[in-house]
Protein backbone atom coordinates (compact mmCIF):
# COMPACT_ATOMS: atom_id res chain seq x y z
CA UNK A 1 0.00 0.00 0.00
CA UNK A 2 1.86 3.16 -1.02
CA UNK A 3 1.97 6.38 1.33
CA UNK A 4 -1.17 7.95 -0.50
CA UNK A 5 -3.45 4.77 -0.03
CA UNK A 6 -2.87 4.57 4.06
CA UNK A 7 -4.66 7.58 4.49
CA UNK A 8 -7.85 6.36 3.20
CA UNK A 9 -10.91 5.12 5.17
CA UNK A 10 -11.79 1.54 5.37
CA UNK A 11 -15.31 0.95 3.71
CA UNK A 12 -18.42 -0.26 5.67
CA UNK A 13 -20.49 -3.25 4.67
CA UNK A 14 -18.19 -5.34 2.58
CA UNK A 15 -16.98 -9.41 2.73
CA UNK A 16 -14.26 -11.04 1.24
CA UNK A 17 -14.74 -13.46 -1.22
CA UNK A 18 -11.13 -15.45 -1.65
CA UNK A 19 -8.41 -14.47 -3.85
CA UNK A 20 -8.63 -11.10 -2.35
CA UNK A 21 -11.51 -9.80 -4.12
CA UNK A 22 -14.17 -8.03 -2.07
CA UNK A 23 -18.55 -8.12 -2.12
CA UNK A 24 -19.94 -4.80 -1.81
CA UNK A 25 -22.91 -4.53 0.20
CA UNK A 26 -23.66 -1.21 0.22
CA UNK A 27 -26.20 -0.63 -2.90
CA UNK A 28 -27.63 -3.22 -5.25
CA UNK A 29 -25.00 -3.56 -7.76
CA UNK A 30 -23.40 -5.52 -4.93
CA UNK A 31 -19.80 -5.52 -7.08
CA UNK A 32 -17.75 -8.18 -6.50
CA UNK A 33 -14.49 -6.44 -7.05
CA UNK A 34 -11.27 -7.63 -8.25
CA UNK A 35 -7.86 -6.91 -6.31
CA UNK A 36 -6.69 -3.52 -7.35
CA UNK A 37 -9.80 -2.52 -8.91
CA UNK A 38 -12.74 0.33 -8.13
CA UNK A 39 -16.79 -0.66 -7.85
CA UNK A 40 -19.29 0.29 -10.45
CA UNK A 41 -19.36 3.77 -8.69
CA UNK A 42 -15.64 4.03 -9.16
CA UNK A 43 -15.35 5.59 -6.06
CA UNK A 44 -14.71 2.39 -3.65
CA UNK A 45 -11.24 0.55 -4.16
CA UNK A 46 -9.85 -3.24 -3.65
CA UNK A 47 -6.07 -2.52 -1.83
CA UNK A 48 -4.73 -5.92 -1.10
CA UNK A 49 -8.46 -7.47 0.03
CA UNK A 50 -9.87 -4.71 1.64
CA UNK A 51 -11.99 -2.47 0.31
CA UNK A 52 -11.50 1.37 0.78
CA UNK A 53 -13.22 4.67 0.27
CA UNK A 54 -11.57 7.13 -2.02
CA UNK A 55 -13.73 10.18 -0.66
CA UNK A 56 -14.09 10.20 2.74
CA UNK A 57 -11.58 13.38 2.90
CA UNK A 58 -12.53 14.68 -0.40
CA UNK A 59 -15.74 16.79 0.21
CA UNK A 60 -16.85 18.98 -3.06
CA UNK A 61 -20.14 20.73 -1.62
CA UNK A 62 -20.82 22.10 1.65
CA UNK A 63 -23.38 24.85 2.05
CA UNK A 64 -26.22 25.67 4.19
CA UNK A 65 -29.90 24.90 2.15
CA UNK A 66 -33.15 25.24 2.62
CA UNK A 67 -34.85 21.90 3.55
CA UNK A 68 -37.56 22.81 1.36
CA UNK A 69 -34.51 22.70 -1.55
CA UNK A 70 -33.91 18.74 -0.89
CA UNK A 71 -37.15 18.53 -1.49
CA UNK A 72 -38.37 17.36 2.03
CA UNK A 73 -41.90 19.79 2.62
CA UNK A 74 -42.98 17.68 5.85
CA UNK A 75 -39.63 17.89 7.11
CA UNK A 76 -38.73 20.43 9.70
CA UNK A 77 -40.25 22.79 7.44
CA UNK A 78 -38.45 26.57 7.44
CA UNK A 79 -35.61 25.09 8.25
CA UNK A 80 -31.80 24.93 6.73
CA UNK A 81 -29.84 21.97 5.97
CA UNK A 82 -26.71 21.51 5.90
CA UNK A 83 -26.03 19.78 2.79
CA UNK A 84 -23.03 18.28 2.03
CA UNK A 85 -21.59 15.19 -0.93
CA UNK A 86 -18.57 13.79 -2.15
CA UNK A 87 -17.51 12.61 -6.07
CA UNK A 88 -19.23 9.70 -7.36
CA UNK A 89 -22.77 7.80 -8.18
CA UNK A 90 -23.84 4.40 -8.48
CA UNK A 91 -25.76 5.62 -11.80
CA UNK A 92 -25.26 7.01 -15.35
CA UNK A 93 -28.53 9.21 -15.21
CA UNK A 94 -28.46 11.00 -18.83
CA UNK A 95 -30.14 14.01 -17.80
CA UNK A 96 -28.16 14.08 -14.26
CA UNK A 97 -28.08 18.15 -13.27
CA UNK A 98 -25.03 17.27 -10.98
CA UNK A 99 -23.09 15.45 -13.59
CA UNK A 100 -20.13 17.54 -13.16
CA UNK A 101 -19.39 15.93 -9.40
CA UNK A 102 -21.83 12.75 -9.44
CA UNK A 103 -20.00 11.45 -12.81
CA UNK A 104 -16.56 12.84 -12.92
CA UNK A 105 -14.76 9.74 -11.01
CA UNK A 106 -16.69 7.87 -13.85
CA UNK A 107 -16.32 9.36 -16.23
CA UNK A 108 -12.39 10.37 -16.22
CA UNK A 109 -11.41 9.18 -13.14
CA UNK A 110 -11.43 12.61 -10.87
CA UNK A 111 -12.05 13.00 -7.48
CA UNK A 112 -12.35 16.72 -5.69
CA UNK A 113 -12.69 17.84 -3.14
CA UNK A 114 -11.16 19.21 0.16
CA UNK A 115 -10.30 17.64 3.40
CA UNK A 116 -13.06 18.27 6.18
CA UNK A 117 -13.31 16.07 8.78
CA UNK A 118 -16.97 15.48 10.29
CA UNK A 119 -16.59 17.36 13.63
CA UNK A 120 -16.01 20.15 11.54
CA UNK A 121 -18.61 19.84 9.07
CA UNK A 122 -21.00 19.19 12.08
CA UNK A 123 -19.58 22.61 13.88
CA UNK A 124 -20.17 24.62 10.69
CA UNK A 125 -24.14 23.01 10.49
CA UNK A 126 -24.74 24.29 13.76
CA UNK A 127 -23.00 27.27 13.59
CA UNK A 128 -24.80 27.96 10.54
CA UNK A 129 -28.05 27.90 12.10
CA UNK A 130 -29.42 24.41 10.99
CA UNK A 131 -31.57 22.09 11.97
CA UNK A 132 -30.33 18.88 10.09
CA UNK A 133 -27.16 17.11 7.63
CA UNK A 134 -28.22 16.54 4.21
CA UNK A 135 -26.47 14.06 2.05
CA UNK A 136 -26.94 15.23 -1.39
CA UNK A 137 -26.50 16.39 -4.86
CA UNK A 138 -24.77 12.74 -5.43
CA UNK A 139 -25.58 9.70 -4.25
CA UNK A 140 -25.34 9.53 -0.12
CA UNK A 141 -24.69 5.40 -0.61
CA UNK A 142 -21.50 5.88 -2.02
CA UNK A 143 -20.16 7.71 0.61
CA UNK A 144 -21.78 6.08 3.74
CA UNK A 145 -18.30 6.15 6.02
CA UNK A 146 -18.53 10.08 5.80
CA UNK A 147 -22.15 9.85 6.53
CA UNK A 148 -21.88 7.33 9.19
CA UNK A 149 -19.37 9.64 11.24
CA UNK A 150 -21.23 12.80 10.76
CA UNK A 151 -24.46 11.14 11.04
CA UNK A 152 -23.67 10.26 14.55
CA UNK A 153 -21.96 13.46 15.61
CA UNK A 154 -24.36 15.26 14.38
CA UNK A 155 -27.60 13.52 16.50
CA UNK A 156 -24.96 14.16 19.36
CA UNK A 157 -25.14 17.79 19.16
CA UNK A 158 -29.20 17.63 18.26
CA UNK A 159 -29.26 17.36 14.36
CA UNK A 160 -31.28 15.27 12.34
CA UNK A 161 -29.54 13.52 9.14
CA UNK A 162 -31.68 13.36 5.71
CA UNK A 163 -30.55 11.38 3.25
CA UNK A 164 -31.45 12.49 -0.74
CA UNK A 165 -31.22 9.11 -3.22
CA UNK A 166 -31.69 7.49 -6.06
CA UNK A 167 -32.96 4.15 -3.93
CA UNK A 168 -30.75 1.53 -4.50
CA UNK A 169 -29.29 0.61 -1.09
CA UNK A 170 -29.25 -2.59 0.10
CA UNK A 171 -31.58 -3.54 3.35
CA UNK A 172 -28.30 -4.04 4.99
CA UNK A 173 -27.06 -0.37 4.32
CA UNK A 174 -30.86 0.89 5.48
CA UNK A 175 -30.42 -0.77 8.22
CA UNK A 176 -27.00 0.09 9.03
CA UNK A 177 -27.72 4.12 8.66
CA UNK A 178 -31.28 4.10 10.62
CA UNK A 179 -29.92 4.86 14.05
CA UNK A 180 -28.93 8.55 12.87
CA UNK A 181 -31.21 8.73 9.54
CA UNK A 182 -34.25 10.58 10.18
CA UNK A 183 -35.61 11.45 6.77
CA UNK A 184 -34.66 10.22 3.54
CA UNK A 185 -36.36 11.82 -0.36
CA UNK A 186 -36.33 8.77 -3.06
CA UNK A 187 -36.07 9.44 -7.07
CA UNK A 188 -38.62 7.30 -8.68
CA UNK A 189 -37.84 8.20 -11.70
CA UNK A 190 -39.89 6.38 -13.85
CA UNK A 191 -42.64 2.67 -13.35
CA UNK A 192 -40.46 1.48 -16.55
CA UNK A 193 -37.21 -1.42 -16.34
CA UNK A 194 -37.03 0.24 -19.42
CA UNK A 195 -35.83 3.20 -18.69
CA UNK A 196 -34.17 2.79 -16.28
CA UNK A 197 -32.03 0.46 -18.04
CA UNK A 198 -31.37 3.27 -20.91
CA UNK A 199 -31.66 6.50 -18.87
CA UNK A 200 -30.12 5.81 -15.95
CA UNK A 201 -28.31 2.51 -16.53
CA UNK A 202 -29.87 0.72 -13.40
CA UNK A 203 -32.69 -1.29 -12.80
CA UNK A 204 -36.20 -0.74 -11.53
CA UNK A 205 -37.23 -3.17 -8.77
CA UNK A 206 -34.28 -2.48 -6.03
CA UNK A 207 -35.55 1.04 -6.01
CA UNK A 208 -39.19 -0.13 -5.67
CA UNK A 209 -37.49 -2.34 -2.71
CA UNK A 210 -36.57 0.31 -0.85
CA UNK A 211 -39.30 2.89 -0.80
CA UNK A 212 -41.13 0.05 0.75
CA UNK A 213 -38.83 -1.16 3.23
CA UNK A 214 -38.08 2.14 4.29
CA UNK A 215 -41.97 2.70 5.00
CA UNK A 216 -43.05 -0.41 6.48
CA UNK A 217 -39.72 -1.63 8.53
CA UNK A 218 -38.35 2.24 9.65
CA UNK A 219 -39.15 4.83 10.98
CA UNK A 220 -37.19 7.29 8.55
CA UNK A 221 -39.42 9.68 7.54
CA UNK A 222 -40.09 9.32 3.53
CA UNK A 223 -40.98 11.58 0.85
CA UNK A 224 -40.41 10.17 -3.06
CA UNK A 225 -39.57 12.60 -6.03
CA UNK A 226 -40.55 11.98 -10.20
CA UNK A 227 -38.58 14.05 -12.80
CA UNK A 228 -41.05 13.67 -15.58
CA UNK A 229 -39.54 13.69 -18.77
CA UNK A 230 -41.58 14.51 -21.99
CA UNK A 231 -42.40 11.30 -23.88
CA UNK A 232 -40.30 9.06 -21.63
CA UNK A 233 -42.16 8.67 -18.10
CA UNK A 234 -45.84 10.70 -18.19
CA UNK A 235 -48.16 8.42 -19.65
CA UNK A 236 -51.58 8.53 -17.78
CA UNK A 237 -50.80 4.41 -17.63
CA UNK A 238 -47.42 4.81 -16.47
CA UNK A 239 -48.13 7.61 -13.44
CA UNK A 240 -51.41 5.85 -12.88
CA UNK A 241 -49.38 2.53 -11.45
CA UNK A 242 -46.51 4.73 -10.37
CA UNK A 243 -48.98 6.68 -7.99
CA UNK A 244 -50.93 3.28 -6.93
CA UNK A 245 -47.74 1.62 -6.19
CA UNK A 246 -46.70 4.46 -3.73
CA UNK A 247 -50.08 4.75 -2.05
CA UNK A 248 -50.03 0.45 -1.78
CA UNK A 249 -46.61 0.16 -0.60
CA UNK A 250 -45.38 3.16 0.93
CA UNK A 251 -48.81 4.77 1.66
CA UNK A 252 -50.95 7.68 0.79
CA UNK A 253 -49.19 10.37 3.60
CA UNK A 254 -46.03 9.82 1.80
CA UNK A 255 -45.65 13.19 -0.39
CA UNK A 256 -44.90 12.58 -3.95
CA UNK A 257 -43.11 16.08 -5.82
CA UNK A 258 -43.33 16.09 -9.55
CA UNK A 259 -40.42 17.88 -10.45
CA UNK A 260 -40.63 19.65 -14.31
CA UNK A 261 -37.54 18.53 -16.46
CA UNK A 262 -34.82 20.43 -18.10
CA UNK A 263 -32.90 19.64 -20.81
CA UNK A 264 -29.32 18.51 -18.90
CA UNK A 265 -25.86 16.69 -19.99
CA UNK A 266 -26.39 14.23 -22.04
CA UNK A 267 -30.34 14.70 -22.48
CA UNK A 268 -30.52 17.64 -24.53
CA UNK A 269 -32.58 16.79 -27.17
CA UNK A 270 -36.12 17.29 -25.77
CA UNK A 271 -38.76 20.35 -24.42
CA UNK A 272 -39.21 21.47 -20.88
CA UNK A 273 -41.79 19.28 -19.08
CA UNK A 274 -44.90 21.13 -19.84
CA UNK A 275 -47.16 22.64 -16.86
CA UNK A 276 -50.30 20.99 -18.11
CA UNK A 277 -48.35 17.66 -17.77
CA UNK A 278 -47.25 18.14 -14.24
CA UNK A 279 -50.85 19.54 -13.25
CA UNK A 280 -51.96 16.04 -15.24
CA UNK A 281 -49.40 13.99 -13.53
CA UNK A 282 -50.50 15.65 -9.44
CA UNK A 283 -54.46 14.89 -10.72
CA UNK A 284 -53.79 11.36 -11.47
CA UNK A 285 -51.82 11.12 -8.30
CA UNK A 286 -54.47 12.52 -6.06
CA UNK A 287 -57.15 10.12 -8.22
CA UNK A 288 -54.87 7.41 -6.88
CA UNK A 289 -55.25 8.55 -3.42
CA UNK A 290 -52.05 10.40 -2.19
CA UNK A 291 -52.39 13.15 -0.08
CA UNK A 292 -49.65 15.57 -0.57
CA UNK A 293 -48.95 16.24 -4.01
CA UNK A 294 -46.00 19.05 -5.14
CA UNK A 295 -45.13 20.35 -8.05
CA UNK A 296 -41.19 21.28 -8.54
CA UNK A 297 -38.80 23.61 -10.66
CA UNK A 298 -42.25 25.70 -11.32
CA UNK A 299 -41.75 28.67 -8.81
CA UNK A 300 -44.63 30.79 -7.47
CA UNK A 301 -47.05 28.09 -8.33
CA UNK A 302 -50.28 26.88 -5.45
CA UNK A 303 -49.25 23.86 -5.77
CA UNK A 304 -45.92 24.59 -3.71
CA UNK A 305 -48.00 24.82 -0.72
CA UNK A 306 -49.07 22.27 1.39
CA UNK A 307 -52.76 21.89 1.80
CA UNK A 308 -55.32 19.47 4.29
CA UNK A 309 -56.07 16.69 1.95
CA UNK A 310 -59.67 16.45 4.78
CA UNK A 311 -60.71 19.84 4.43
CA UNK A 312 -58.45 21.89 2.05
CA UNK A 313 -57.32 24.68 4.42
CA UNK A 314 -54.20 26.33 3.15
CA UNK A 315 -51.76 24.91 5.68
CA UNK A 316 -48.33 26.00 4.69
CA UNK A 317 -47.88 28.70 2.49
CA UNK A 318 -44.77 28.52 0.25
CA UNK A 319 -43.39 30.52 -2.28
CA UNK A 320 -40.30 29.00 -3.70
CA UNK A 321 -38.16 27.54 -0.93
CA UNK A 322 -39.29 30.22 1.21
CA UNK A 323 -42.07 29.92 3.89
CA UNK A 324 -44.82 32.29 4.10
CA UNK A 325 -47.05 31.11 6.68
CA UNK A 326 -47.20 27.21 8.76
CA UNK A 327 -50.62 27.62 10.28
CA UNK A 328 -50.28 23.72 11.35
CA UNK A 329 -51.25 22.89 15.10
CA UNK A 330 -49.83 20.48 17.03
CA UNK A 331 -49.38 18.29 13.49
CA UNK A 332 -52.89 19.16 13.04
CA UNK A 333 -55.14 21.13 10.70
CA UNK A 334 -56.94 23.93 12.74
CA UNK A 335 -59.67 23.99 11.09
CA UNK A 336 -60.90 20.06 11.05
CA UNK A 337 -58.30 18.68 13.14
CA UNK A 338 -56.89 15.74 10.47
CA UNK A 339 -53.37 14.99 11.55
CA UNK A 340 -51.24 16.06 9.21
CA UNK A 341 -47.89 13.20 8.70
CA UNK A 342 -44.46 14.67 8.71
CA UNK A 343 -41.70 14.99 11.21
CA UNK A 344 -41.15 18.23 13.50
CA UNK A 345 -43.79 19.90 11.74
Amino acid sequence: MGPVEKNLKRAVLWEPEGDKKVRCKLCDWQCLIDEGKLGRCCVRKNIDGVLYSLTYDKVCSANPDPIEKKPLFHFQPGTSSFSIATMGCNFRCEFCQNWQISQAAIEDGRIDGQAISPDKIVEAAVRSGCKSIAYTYTEPTVFMELCNDCGRLAKERGLANVFVSNGYETVEAIDFAEEWLDGINVDLKSFSEDYYKRLCKARLQPVLDTISYIAKQTDIWLETTTLLVPGENDSDDELKKLTDFIVNNAGPDVPWHISRFHPQYKYLDSVPTPISSLERAAQIGKEAGLHYIYLGNVPGAKSESTFCYSCGRLLIERVGYRIVANHIENSCCPDCGTKIAGFEL
